[in-house]
Formats: C-alpha cells, structure tokens, sequence
C-alpha cells in the first residue's frame, strides 16, 4: 500500500504514491504549525490541477485547518475577495499563477504568509524548501479539519461553506465520504479518473474519497474529449467523474475515434453540476451502458439525490430520490406541494452547515422546521423522485462553472454608458448555458456592435472570462415592477429563443 500510486497528473505521467502523499502532507502540516497557524485557522490555495494540490488539502484536513481552494481562473479582485472573506492566514499558490498572485500582495493585507509551488515572486516564499525541513511526524494535537468551499448560496457573491470542525481524529471520515464510497463501490481497486478543476467541490470529494479507500486518480490538467477516452484506455479506468458538457464534446467525436479506445474497464460514471440534456443522456447510456450515476448535490451538501441509469430511463430527466433525508417541495407560504407540482425544494437532511461572515443567507437558506434550501425549484413525482426546473437565483451554470448574475450585473451597471443591465443564462447545446446580458445604455443611438465589443471587453478586464457575457441585446428600457423588481424570466424566454441553442 505504501508504494502504491495515488495520484497520476495525465499531462506528464508524474505520480504520486501513498507514502511520498503521507509524509508531504505531514511535513506541510508541521509547516503551518510553524507557522503560527492553529486549529480553526484557515488556508487559501490558488492553484491549478497540480501535483502538491492533494498535499496541501491533506495537511489541512490532518491539522485541524479549513482549507480554501480557489478557482485560478478568477481575476486578483475575485480571488481576494475569497481570500480576504475566509480569513485565510496563510496563502499558496503556484508559479504558473504569478500575474494574478502578484497583484493579491497588496489586495490581501490580512495573509500573514504567503507561499508558492514551483518558484517564487517577490511576496512570496518558495514552499518546497521550508516543507522540506520539517519532519514527516503527526503533529500532537492532529485532528480533523474541513475544507471552506465558496458557494453562491441563494443570491450575490459566493460565499464560504463551512460547519463546525469534529475534534475527532483524521480517520473518522465525514458521513459523505463514507456514504460515496458506499454508492459507487470505491474501494482499493478503484481508478478515478477526474477531469474537473480540483477547487470545484466534487472532483476534490470524489479524489479525496478515492484515496481514502487506497484506490489511484488520474487528474487530468484540463478535458480533452479524446484524451479522455484514451486514458480510460491506458490506466484501465474504473470510475470517472463528469459533467454534461463533457458528453457533449464527447459524443461530437467522429464514430472512429469513439470505436478506437476500449472502454471496457469502466464500471461507475458519476455526472452532476448542471442539468444533463435527455438525449444527450440517452446516447451516453446506448454508448457507455448503463453505468451512468446522475446526482444532485451542492458545496452546501445539504441535500443529495441520486438515480442509476436503469432508473433513469423509467423516470429520464430525474436527478433522483434523496439519499441523506427527505425532500420536499413547498409554495411561498411554505405549504407542501401536491405530487407532480412545481415549488421551492427543500431538504429535510441534518445540516449545521452555515454562510461564512453571512448569518442573513444562512436564514434565508433554513426554515422554522430546520429544513434547507438551495433556491432551486422543481416537483417530485408520485415514485417520490426530483425533477428540478428553474433554479430561484438564476444562477447560471455554464460548463459545470456557476455563474452569479448580479455580479456580472454589477460590472455591467459600472460601465458609464450603461443605465441598466440583467444577466441570465440562455440554452446551448454545447456548455448547457451560456450567459446572456441585456443593458440599456444611455442613448440607444449608440447601442450596437461596437457598444456591445466594448462591454464585453470591459467584463473581461475584471471578471474571469467564464463569467462574460457572450452576447449583449439593448432595449431602450428593462421591464421592471414599480417596486424596482425585475421581470428577468421575461428576458430569457424573450432572448432565449433568439440567441439560445435549444439542448434538447
């Protein structure tokens, strides 16, 4: 077990086994130790699919910090926002980050440390050689700690996901954990192969799963739709973590490439994030068989549904039934729905997950009988399984990325030819949305092409290119309610049918 591998990064073929993972993380626990960190405290990590990602989250959990991942795609004022609102005492990151972390210096005055993998920028120390000197030993007080992801929660910027840290020691698994490789067979046999961000909430519970039951993941730097069939080919792959955008591309490849590569190894395909398209569900199942497991969770982990593909077909367009606890659909005066009815979903499953710094949220996300909600809205049908159909917030989730539009709002509105703005998420065949803006500017007289190039541009230059607009329309007013509401679902179903691809 020791000289087993645990982690393949597919870019190189570098790997990690067992006993070199153990004893980094031990040393980078001792580090934060040393480093004035205490139980409680916490890290950010801005960094890409690397090969120390596992190290830094493992030294974490093994010393009783919260750790904080960080998507590398975000711009310095977004990754600092996270920074700054976790309270993260120390920061690493890597070389390939250096433009974003070196302007986090001064937009980050509370990180008592920062640190970077593969080099160092002024700002920063180099992480490898004060992990090195220190010793491979468990710390005396080694205890559990969490990881504080970012969520949007029901409305605005994201915010962190926490609950209380255990006390307990590092191999008293959370209920999740043993729950996923209870459903999905993970065992010491297991190959993962995760194609995902690892700061995204599920590539890193499903990795870190993995190598709590002793099995291999192969981490890919970024999907490729080929190369993916082709590592399932070279490392016999057993399970594998996606999300519908990837099948799309997958099954955009020609037939010959799809007949090249034996598949026949796998045995579990995980997919959730965002919804799955029927047909394009349908030709995964008639291609990969009937090993496609659909969930519906969040970073808040306070519901989860799940459905098999045999199920799937007897109920297509279902996330599933719950697994941790009851869900129930309730109207605005939180009255339960018939079956088959449209309403607010809420779980019933235990929770003491809370907002970070935002008690508002975290009522808004609970109700008088304990119940959550993650603002989305859908029915259950008279089997007791979920199908979701709009989300409250209209959170955009584009490639398995979500998207906050008051955010993308917010930078729209900053534009000084722009009076107003909504930002929504319209149908694609290809991301399964894409994010639309309408604005009214300030004279329609110059509303056009170029208007609309230089807005873009201007979303570009502070937000993460995920999040901009990928087309802008113009109206001389937006339609709102005398009390400031705005009629947002008019907008997308006015220009979904314009600039939308329907997805099926």
């Amino acid at each position: 077990m020791p000289d087993k591998i645990c982690v393949v990064m597919a870019a190189t073929g570098s790997h990690l086994g067992y006993r070199d993972l153990d004893e980094a993380s031990l040393r980078a626990a001792r580090l934060f130790r040393s480093l004035g960190l205490r139980i409680g405290d916490g890290i950010a990590l801005l960094c890409e699919n690397h090969r120390r990602f596992f190290e830094l989250c493992w030294a974490a959990q093994r010393s009783g910090l919260y750790y904080t991942p960080i998507n590398p795609r975000l711009t310095a004022g977004e990754a600092s926002y996270i920074v700054n609102d976790s309270g993260a005492k120390i920061l690493v990151t890597t070389i390939r980050q250096a433009e974003v972390a070196a302007k986090l210096v001064t937009l980050t005055p509370a990180v008592a440390k920062r640190l970077m993998l593969d080099g160092a920028i002024p700002g920063y120390e180099p992480f490898e050689p004060l992990a090195q000197a220190c010793p491979p030993i468990p710390l005396d007080d080694e205890t559990e700690g969490k990881s504080m992801l970012y969520s949007s929660g029901m409305v605005g910027r994201p915010k962190g996901v926490t609950e209380p840290l255990s006390g307990g020691p590092i191999t008293m698994m959370p209920p999740v954990i043993n729950a996923f490789a209870r459903l999905f067979s993970i065992d010491d046999r297991c190959v993962l192969l995760s194609p995902g961000p690892l700061h995204h909430a599920a590539p890193l519970a499903f990795c870190m799963t993995v190598q709590t039951r002793g099995g291999t993941c192969v981490v890919m730097d970024k999907f490729d739709a080929e190369s993916l069939l082709e590592l399932i080919a070279k490392y016999r792959v057993t399970h594998a973590n996606l999300v519908p955008t990837m099948f799309v591309r997958l099954l955009k490849l020609p037939a010959a490439t799809r007949r090249r590569y034996d598949l026949s190894s796998l045995r579990v395909v995980i997919h959730g994030a965002a919804p799955c398209p029927v047909s394009v569900k349908e030709q995964m199942i008639d291609w990969w068989g009937p090993i496609l497991y659909e969930y519906y969770s969040a970073t808040e982990g306070s519901v989860f549904c799940l459905i098999d593909s045999p199920t799937w077909l007897k109920h297509k367009g279902s996330v599933g039934r719950p697994v941790l606890g009851p869900v129930h659909i309730l109207d605005e005066a939180g009255r339960e729905r018939p079956r088959g009815q449209v309403g607010d979903v809420w779980s019933a499953a235990p929770s003491d997950v809370h907002y970070h710094n935002d008690p508002r949220q975290t009522a808004l996300a609970r109700n008088d009988r304990g119940w959550t909600t993650l603002g989305d809205i859908g029915y259950l049908d008279d089997d007791g399984y979920l199908y979701l159909t709009d989300r409250k917030a209209f959170t955009i989730i584009t490639g398995g990325s979500k998207v906050y539009p008051r955010e993308v709002e917010d930078v729209l509105i900053a534009h000084p030819q722009v009076v107003d703005s909504a930002v929504f998420g319209v149908p694609d065949d290809d991301l399964g949305e894409i994010v639309m803006a309408v604005v009214q500017p300030s004279s329609m007289e110059g509303a056009g092409s170029d208007l609309e190039a230089d807005l873009i541009r201007h979303c570009r230059e502070r937000l993460a290119a995920f999040k901009c607009p990928h087309a802008i329309a113009f109206l001389p007013e937006l339609p709102r309610h005398d009390t400031g509401k705005l009629y947002k679902r008019e907008l997308r179903s006015r220009f979904s049918a314009v600039y939308g691809r329907a997805v099926g």
